[in-house]
């Protein structure tokens, strides 16, 4: 009968805790990855929600602006009409008539700075709903990057105790890492505690 070599039971528990070893660091890996995406993801929704916040503060600086000359002219136009009833009758035709010509722009004018001013709040008001927009999303990167990153520890941890158990802990954090970060690009759910 031929001699069969019985395998080394230390080298078998060896050769498996470095094969469980590469599968928790590719996952690792694979956690990383994810990090970089939700940080991404993250600084992206801060950055764009600057730029709204800015451009809304633009919007609303410009609605301001028409509306002083709005108002401007609408001021401008109630002393004309006041002049215009006080000294109307003994005015000269001539008189007469621009008066009633520059009445007539003032409150053109006026008319003119007020249709301005609603597409000018109109688009800030679109520029404060994006901006809330990604002011919603960001805390969604943020709690995702810090489980991604607890979820690394983790598996770090895992490896280097050979536990299962802070393995598959470390796939939970990680997990609802992911969740919270796709939920960032996607807002399929909010979360009370998040905004």
């Amino acid at each position: 009968m031929a001699d069969v070599e019985l395998p080394n039971t230390e080298k078998l528990a060896e050769m498996r805790s470095k094969r469980s070893a590469k599968r928790i660091a590719l996952t690792t890996a694979i956690y990383a990855v994810i990090l970089a995406i939700a940080s991404l993801g993250g600084s992206n929704a801060m950055k764009e929600m600057l730029l709204a916040q800015q451009e809304a503060s633009n919007q609303w600086s410009y609605y301001q602006a028409k509306n002083m000359r709005e108002n401007l002219y609408r001021i401008q136009r109630m002393n004309l009409e006041a002049d215009f009833l006080e000294r109307g009758d003994s005015m000269k035709p001539k008189a007469h008539a621009k008066f009633e010509e520059t009445i007539k722009k003032m409150a053109d004018e006026e008319s003119r700075y007020a249709r301005e001013k609603t597409d000018i709040e109109r688009e800030a008001r679109k520029a404060e709903h994006e901006r809330d927009t990604y002011k919603r999303r960001d805390p969604y990167f943020d709690f995702a990057e810090a489980l991604l990153q607890i979820s690394i520890v983790m598996a770090s941890i895992a490896i280097l105790s050979s536990s299962r158990l802070i393995f598959f802990f470390s796939l939970i954090i990680a997990g609802t890492g992911t969740i919270l970060a796709c939920n960032g690009f996607a807002m399929v759910f909010r979360l009370p505690f998040l905004g």
